[in-house]
């Protein structure tokens, strides 16, 4: 627990946004994107999911430093 008052719901949220940008990212690089609801859809979405908290974490990290 980090104490910042964000909590789950942001995590959420940026999970969503984070299964929306991986299917657009695997769709750019040739993969299908989301194909409905079976594993490989679920596979993109969690790496989109991870790819865009990580991003926000660091960004959000690096403007507490400053």
């Amino acid at each position: 627990m980090n104490k910042t008052g964000e909590g789950v719901l942001l995590d959420i949220v940026l999970g969503i946004v984070g299964a929306i940008v991986g299917g657009y990212v695997f769709s750019m690089f040739g993969a299908h994107g989301v194909t409905g609801l079976n594993n490989y859809s679920l596979i993109v979405a969690v790496i989109g999911s991870v790819l865009v908290l990580v991003i926000y974490h660091a960004v959000k990290g690096s403007a507490k430093q400053t």
